[in-house]
């Protein structure tokens, strides 16, 4: 894929979030939480081979704190072997990764103090 047809996909993404997306969505939009940035549905490209590049689109994504947040549904217990691989392919590239299931976000302020604990340097 190219970079536009990368973006192009995200911006679809945006689109058709699922509704634990759009909560969380909404605790992170505008800096509502503690000011920081987050984007929604944002591309990490990893690997290029000549003009094509690899990539994934994370849920949500913080640059300064080099954050990405995943928002897992029922299809993650199936998938686990391949969501594995591909949290060490992003912590390769210095991006710390925050799953998150469906059902925690039963208790969003729990998932705040989840997020917040990702800020917190040691």
């Amino acid at each position: 894929m190219t970079y536009k047809e990368i973006l192009d996909l995200a911006r679809k993404l945006r689109k058709t979030h699922t509704p634990y997306e759009q909560i969380i969505w909404n605790i992170l939009h505008n800096r509502k939480l503690d000011g920081i940035k987050f984007l929604r549905q944002h591309p990490i490209i990893y690997d290029m081979s000549k003009k094509e590049l690899f990539f994934f689109i994370t849920d949500f994504y913080c640059c300064e704190y080099k954050l990405a947040i995943e928002i897992d549904g029922k299809i993650h217990d199936f998938q686990k072997e391949h969501d594995k691989n591909r949290d060490m392919i992003i912590k390769d590239k210095d991006i710390n990764v925050l799953r998150i299931k469906n059902e925690e976000i039963e208790d969003i302020e729990k998932v705040k103090i989840k997020i917040r604990k990702q800020f917190i340097k040691d």
